[in-house]
């Protein structure tokens, strides 16, 4: 009986060692998978955070290249040799006395070019209110550049004197016609005459008064 009870004894502190060796191994095991899986996380956490870092550090690094080389090209622009453009200066003044007397000599040529179509005096009056209006219009023309171009002293005078003027190339007109009076060339002389004054007015206020 007492050997059973040794027996059983044994048996049991067999297995209460057997157990607490197992029970020692799995915690090791347990201890070894825990440390490997912290140590795992640890590489996992220390490889992104060196991702992470070397991510930032290239994106700084292509942020800093991109501003040198945007700086390299606006140093490169500030330093290019700038192209001297070729402006002239040289304004040549107009020379309005010198531009109408051209105009007159070509109403001059002009109006003596004009000829009759025939011998009629409808078509001689023709010709001369043709000359008229042709010399008419370029005296209409210098009076209001004058008007513009001198002083107001100078203006006033002109004034007056084309007002003088204007009733003396009528009068002139008039007492030509005169000699005609009541014949069909009354007012082919008249027209004429106001033709040949006028052309004269325009010389002698381009020559006389235009600068």
């Amino acid at each position: 009986m007492e050997n059973n009870k040794k027996l059983l004894f044994t048996i049991v502190t067999l297995l209460i060692v057997i157990l607490a060796a197992c029970g020692n191994s799995n915690a090791e095991v347990n201890e070894k998978s825990d440390t490997e899986l912290s140590d795992g996380m640890n590489d996992s956490s220390n490889t992104d955070l060196t991702e992470n870092t070397a991510t930032e550090y290239t994106d700084t690094d292509a942020k800093d290249t991109e501003t040198n080389d945007t700086k390299e090209k606006v140093d490169a622009s500030n330093n290019a040799p700038i192209k001297e453009e070729s402006i002239s200066t040289t304004n040549t003044p107009v020379n309005l006395k010198e531009e109408y007397l051209t105009k007159l000599s070509d109403a001059k040529k002009e109006t003596d070019e004009m000829k009759a179509e025939d011998s009629s005096t409808y078509a001689m009056k023709k010709v001369e209110n043709d000359r008229y209006d042709v010399w008419d219009e370029l005296l209409n023309e210098v009076y209001e550049v004058l008007i513009e171009q001198l002083p107001t002293e100078e203006v006033d005078h002109l004034r007056n004197e084309q007002r003088d003027w204007i009733k003396y190339r009528d009068d002139s007109a008039k007492e030509a016609s005169l000699k005609y009076k009541g014949g069909t060339q009354e007012h082919l002389e008249y027209v004429a005459v106001l033709a040949n004054l006028t052309e004269e007015r325009c010389y002698d206020l381009v020559e006389n008064y235009m600068k």
